[in-house]
């Protein structure tokens, strides 16, 4: 019989392409996972790796045992995440990751109120980048990842995954306070085609959203300064280094120096949590997407979804009874494996909102 967690050492061998990074992301040495992998290759009696240069790659038996390993752990995640629903406890591990101001502006809040209501919950949580989030998210090395996108560049969500709005974050523009437009009550982009821009690094999702919403209005951007700290962009703005966007969530306090100016064109991004669709039903995760809408609705108030529930619905307790069944928004339903195989999902039940007690 295969042994689970040699199964798991091998999907994540195919998932991250490596044995160093196959062993950071199930947290244990690159010996554990050679050894593992040689007792899995005595269990079937068949080579399931080859040396590629200085690593190592999947034989074609490799490669076809680590798809039936994808499917079995995927439905293992189903069986565990169906018995701790029908068990009701929000307890055990979550893993989080959030974006930079995400991680500040809404993590304190949420990651409180969830050890004050689920002291048996333990919560890990990490700053990075959205789509580092993701790619953790679906590597099955994270529960839940906070990212963003904006209004005119959506960010694509991988096939298995499942998505809850936050809030819808404005953002403004931050000029030095001496700055020709500091005083004005808005501005047009095309109005800054002279200025120079602070902006985060090369090939970052919200670069690249900026280099193309500036070129939309006509504006070839100038770039001076690269950060990924928003803070760091604004302490540039103060010392009069240029002008960047300054959404508002995390952004308090600005430094001295710095006026932040609505733009005409009311930019704003949105801020959501994904998780994996197979993961839908764990106690855990809903808690945790309920915390997160509740300090989304702290910060964004009415720019939150009106499918968002209030607070009472957020935090109520599900009954001991069997779930009623909840028609979904014009969406597929999950399928086993979905996660890992395909089939995106943004319309479960908890992700638009539902009461605790409604179905998967």
């Amino acid at each position: 019989m295969l042994n689970l967690e040699r199964l798991r050492t091998l999907d994540a061998l195919a998932r991250h392409g490596s044995v160093s990074g196959a062993a950071e992301g199930l947290h244990i040495t690159t010996s554990a996972v050679s050894q593992q992998m040689a007792k899995l290759e005595r269990e079937v009696g068949q080579r399931l790796l080859a040396k590629h240069g200085r690593g190592v790659r999947l034989t074609d038996a490799g490669r076809l045992l680590a798809e039936h390993a994808a499917r079995i752990l995927s439905q293992v995640e189903l069986a565990q995440a169906d018995l701790e629903a029908q068990r009701g406890q929000v307890a055990g591990e979550l893993r989080m990751s959030a974006f930079p101001t995400a991680a500040r502006g809404l993590f304190p809040v949420a990651l409180a109120e969830l050890r004050r209501r689920h002291p048996a919950l333990r919560v890990r949580s990490r700053e990075t980048e959205p789509e580092n989030g993701i790619r953790g998210v679906i590597r099955g090395d994270l529960d839940l990842a906070v990212v963003l996108d904006w209004y005119n560049k959506p960010m694509p969500l991988p096939d298995g995954l499942v998505k809850a709005l936050l809030l819808d974050d404005p953002a403004d523009v931050a000029l030095p306070a001496g700055h020709p437009l500091a005083g004005r009550e808005e501005i047009d982009l095309a109005e800054l085609a002279e200025d120079e821009w602070i902006t985060w690094g090369e090939g970052e999702f919200c670069h690249e959203w900026l280099m193309f919403t500036l070129r939309s209005k006509g504006v070839e951007p100038i770039v001076a300064h690269r950060a990924a700290e928003s803070h760091t962009q604004l302490n540039l703005v103060a010392a009069g280094l240029g002008v960047c966007v300054a959404p508002l969530l995390g952004r308090d306090p600005l430094p001295d120096g710095v006026v932040t100016v609505p733009l005409r064109q009311r930019v704003r991004r949105h801020v959501f949590v994904v998780w994996r669709a197979d993961a839908d039903r764990r106690p855990s995760i809903r808690a945790a997407v309920r915390a997160l809408r509740a300090a989304g609705q702290r910060v964004g108030g009415a720019a939150l979804t009106d499918d968002a529930p209030n607070d009472g619905e957020l935090y109520a307790e599900a009954p001991d009874v069997e779930a009623p069944d909840v028609e979904a928004p014009d969406v597929e339903a999950p399928v086993a494996g979905a996660a890992r195989a395909g089939g995106h999902v943004d319309g479960s039940p908890l992700a638009a909102g539902a009461p605790v007690g409604a179905a998967s």
